[in-house]
């Protein structure tokens, strides 16, 4: 229940969505009440206007990506490495037969890598499927089995989670794949944005993991402006969704705090 109800409430409450419905409502009253209709209208499109082409985008991801540091490797060894999904765009890849990969792709790249860089290591990629209708019934582990090799990864080097559909079932499904041991280093990859709710995920599934971020939208201190307003709509819909995200995980009692740090 907890999935389907994330997903129809975002639908609905994502800011380039909400606006726009605003906009249209506005439209709407404006046959009877032209004044309110009309104030109502032109509000709602400069808001839409000033979330898409100003700095808020970058203001709201500052704190979410630079809550935890990028990690530094300092020796130690690394027993295991966990990617979360997120990355994979099952229909298109199932439909074009390779692996195609979204605006977070980078969390695939860092499976890559850290595959070589530490070729003792486990690897988990924990990717079901976050969808609710189309290709759903088709998991990112599923593709990724087929085309692991693509990334210099023998597919059966990795130990696929095909159930999990958000953070939570993430670490829980993680957790009891793998049955982590006191005092083994594992390292958790997924975006900067996204670590403090997947720390706190992990945390409350009693998984100890390192954090890796990878996936940046900002730089260190940066506040850009965006070439066009619909970059700026789609990294203010990533940040809102976050932030939300966090509020209805503990909440629903999925961590212990209500923005995770290290």
């Amino acid at each position: 229940m907890f999935f389907v109800l994330s997903k129809v409430l975002w639908f609905v409450t994502a800011p380039s969505n909400l606006l726009l419905l605003l906009v249209l409502a506005g439209a709407g009253l404006g046959l009877r009440w032209r004044r309110l209709g009309v104030g109502l209208s032109a509000a709602a499109g400069l808001v839409l206007l000033a979330g898409g082409v100003s700095p808020l985008a970058s203001l709201v991801f500052g704190p979410l990506e630079n809550r935890f540091p990028v990690f530094r490797d300092d020796g130690a060894p690394v027993t295991g490495i966990v990617v979360l999904g997120g990355a994979v765009e099952t229909g298109l890849s199932a439909a074009r037969g390779q692996l195609v990969v979204n605006d977070a792709g980078e969390r695939m790249i860092a499976l890559g890598d850290l595959a070589r860089l530490y070729p003792a290591a486990t690897l988990v990629f924990a990717g079901g499927s976050g969808r609710l209708t189309g290709d759903g019934a088709v998991s990112e582990s599923a593709i990724l089995r087929r085309h692991a090799a693509t990334l210099g990864v023998p597919p059966e080097r990795i130990t696929y989670d095909e159930r999990s559909r958000n953070t939570h079932e993430n670490a829980a499904f993680s957790a009891a794949l793998v049955k982590p041991k006191p005092g083994e280093r594992w390292l958790l990859v997924t975006s900067a944005w996204h670590m403090p709710r997947a720390m706190g995920c992990f945390r409350r599934a009693g998984f100890t993991v390192t954090a890796y971020p990878v996936d940046y939208r900002t730089g260190p201190g940066a506040v850009a402006l965006h070439a066009t307003a619909g970059d700026g709509l789609f990294e203010l819909d990533v940040a809102v969704r976050e932030w939300l995200g966090l509020v209805a995980y503990r909440a629903s009692g999925y961590t212990e705090s209500l923005f995770p740090g290290p």
